[in-house]
């Protein structure tokens, strides 16, 4: 079903969302704002580990990618490989580059066009295109094994089109039916529900969470550091843009709490006595998790409080920041399948539909106002109030390749708020992993990726 763990994610500011913006292929959900699509989430893997496999399955191991750039000329065309990958027992590192072709060949063509004749100064202005280091992107990644089960991810990159270097590191570390993570970025890219990235000069998040369970009670709780204003990083966060209120700088201390119920409205029962088909050959499903047809039926519900301990009394969009605030999520979701996703054809059509309600105290503030409020006196551009309707449709083409559709809307404005586009081929041999090739209309962004789990 539906991913319902987004409901808790998105209220933190370390939820994961796929982008080809950068050679990591993330970005960060603002916290605060309606949950991302399912689609939209990003691979649990790191985005080199997927480069390493995927290679395998491309020509020269090179991937395709589409991301605006910041100079148009570079266009969004993009080629991504695996250059390097030494590794022993507790230690790997890894190299990525990044080619954007069609400048490079704009300018040759012109070259060549407005030339008399073939001579040598044709081939040395064709050289001078070549090494244009806007054309390039380059990455280092490297994970060190601390002990039996913490890790240590350094990286660095350096986008051609971009000055200066984008630096994360990641500490994680596993407790006792805990996760313990660490994260620091200089900058840190954030993707809004407008489809805006902004760059927050530097981030800090420390994070506490329970496993995450089936079903039943999970907690997060942690802090957050951000310094610096958000500056817009392409052309759709214009310089007049407001930056989301979350991003500002100060010190946050969060923590919230959610409780998740699934409930099976149909599912076929498993025959005790199979002498008569002993015989028949017996078909794998190509996804574990799509493996039984069903309908059931899903909910999470969960609050959260924040205190911000700097920064508490900065104007943001004109009001003062409120020190303290707390809030209630939730969402319900609906899910039918048909279909045991094993045979070649038609094996396999899935339908989910989720409600989210990313801020009660919003949708209460706005019932409130619409019975106190004069004709015409309700502008706010504030949709968080608004529920939104989150309806995923996936569909069996031939044998592991499936077609899926996620589209959101916002429920009070009739609106279609985003849309994604994809092709997943699934892998027997990883149970429950994919090849997603995705496209977002709306961010004119799409990539290739490796999800396993995904559920």
């Amino acid at each position: 079903m539906a991913n319902l763990n987004s409901a808790i994610d998105s209220v933190f500011w370390d939820q994961n969302v796929s982008s080809p913006q950068t050679l990591e292929g993330t970005a960060r959900s603002v916290p605060g704002e309606p949950f991302p699509l399912d689609g939209a989430r990003a691979s649990r893997s790191h985005r080199i580990q997927q480069l390493s496999l995927l290679r395998e399955g491309f020509p020269l191991g090179i991937i395709p990618s589409f991301a605006p750039a910041s100079d148009k000329r570079l266009g969004s065309f993009s080629l991504n490989s695996l250059l390097l990958s030494p590794s022993s027992n507790n230690w790997w590192v890894g190299l990525v580059g990044q080619f954007k072709p069609k400048k490079l060949f704009a300018d040759i063509k012109a070259d060549i066009s407005n030339a008399e004749e073939w001579d040598l100064q044709v081939v040395k202005d064709t050289a001078k295109h070549i090494v244009d280091k806007s054309l390039y992107s380059i990455g280092l990644w490297t994970q060190i094994a601390l002990g039996t089960s913490s890790s240590l991810l350094l990286s660095t990159e350096r986008l051609g089109d971009k000055n200066g270097l984008r630096n994360k590191l990641m500490l994680v570390h596993p407790l006792e039916k805990h996760d313990l993570t660490v994260e620091a970025a200089w900058p840190d890219l954030f993707l809004d529900n407008k489809g805006r990235f902004w760059d927050v000069p530097e981030s800090l998040n420390v994070d506490v969470s329970s496993l995450v369970p089936e079903s039943g009670l999970r907690y997060r709780f942690g802090l957050h550091k951000s310094r610096g204003n958000p500056q817009p990083v392409n052309a759709a966060a214009e310089s007049g843009s407001e930056a989301p209120t979350s991003l500002m700088p100060g010190l946050c201390a969060k923590a919230a709490v959610s409780y998740k119920v699934n409930r099976d409205l149909w599912r076929p029962q498993e025959k005790e006595d199979n002498t008569e088909e002993e015989d028949k050959p017996v078909s794998l499903p190509y996804d574990l998790r799509l493996k039984e047809p069903h309908a059931a039926i899903s909910g999470i519900v969960g609050s959260s409080l924040a205190a911000w301990i700097t920064g508490r009394g900065m104007l943001v969009n004109g009001k003062k920041r409120s020190p303290i605030s707390a809030d209630v999520f939730g969402s319900a979701c609906y899910t039918f399948q048909k279909g045991r996703f094993s045979k070649l054809y038609g094996d396999l059509t899935r339908v989910d539909a989720r409600v989210d309600l990313p801020s009660a105290s919003a949708l209460a503030k706005r019932i409130f106002h619409a019975f106190r409020r004069s004709s015409g006196s309700n502008n706010s551009d504030d949709t968080l109030w608004s529920p939104r309707l989150n309806l995923i449709f996936q569909q069996q083409v031939a044998g592991p390749i499936v077609f899926k559709v996620d589209s959101q809307f916002q429920v009070g404005d009739a609106l279609m708020e985003d849309l994604i586009y994809s092709l997943n081929y699934s892998l027997r041999l990883l149970e429950s992993g994919k090849v997603v090739a995705w496209y977002s209309p709306k961010r004119k962004e799409g990539m290739i990726e490796l999800r396993v789990f995904e559920f």
